[in-house]
């Protein structure tokens, strides 16, 4: 296993390939971006078993988070206690940082095709809890993408942003979408995202397979171990499944 650290239009990733990075583009690139507060190198054993599947896996910090992370983070985003529950500040605070990351999203997609590390139409995009935030966001901001899975993240923000991707049910399709959500998870509540496959359902009737929901009734937000390598063999199968090869 190989690995490249570099910039990509200002955000810092992690390459992680077997062999060649052009070669492995060929199969499939899939962008990562990680949970809040961390950084794609908290996620070098994710990073690996999806380019264990022959894919190019590319790890993306998300803004203000890993080697850019805000200075005052801590006072941006302070833990969340009773207090601030269903704070709007703080949700506004999070879901703007959701937007930034996903803006750069299509440039970072222009720089790894320029490179051949990335082809039109063989792309996909996973994340973890923040980072699935990003994955919906992303999936129907850049048609590129093919294939998307998402761990523990919401595709339906809790202020009435028009950004949220509930609101936009037309832009999913043909994505191959597969949401991944915990049964007892407090912080990302399931029912967002099991309502948006109900309301997908229509929109893939063509090809009902293309989306897929799995819940783990009874993991919390961190998933137990068990699920968490669950979830991450199905992410790998669904990459494996619908990233073309070229």
């Amino acid at each position: 296993m190989e690995s490249i650290r570099l910039e990509l239009t200002s955000a810092p990733i992690l390459a992680i390939f077997q062999d060649d990075p052009e070669e492995r583009a060929k199969r499939g690139t899939v962008l990562f971006y990680h949970g809040f507060g961390q950084s794609k190198d908290d996620y070098v054993p994710v990073l690996q078993r999806l380019a264990a599947a022959g894919v190019l896996a590319v790890g993306v910090d998300g803004i203000g988070h890993g080697e850019r992370r805000y200075p005052d983070f801590h006072e941006r985003f302070p833990p969340v206690t009773p207090h601030l529950m269903g704070n709007e500040q703080l949700e506004a605070a999070f879901l703007s940082t959701v937007q930034a990351t996903t803006r750069e999203v299509p440039a970072i997609i222009d720089a790894l095709i320029a490179c051949r590390w990335a082809h039109s139409g063989r792309i996909g995009i996973a994340g973890h809890s923040f980072g699935g935030f990003v994955t919906y966001a992303a999936t129907i901001a850049d048609k590129r993408i093919q294939a998307a899975v998402s761990v523990v993240g919401s595709p339906e923000w809790r202020l009435p942003w028009p950004d949220s991707p509930h609101l936009h049910l037309d832009r999913f399709f043909p994505i191959a979408l597969l949401s991944q959500v915990a049964g007892k998870d407090t912080n990302v509540l399931p029912e967002f995202a099991r309502a948006l496959h109900q309301r997908l359902a229509p929109y893939y009737a063509q090809s009902p397979e293309r989306l897929r929901y799995i819940e783990y009734p009874n993991s919390p937000h961190d998933l137990s171990t068990h699920d968490w390598e669950q979830a991450w063999d199905e992410a790998v199968a669904w990459f494996t499944t619908y990233l073309p090869r070229g």
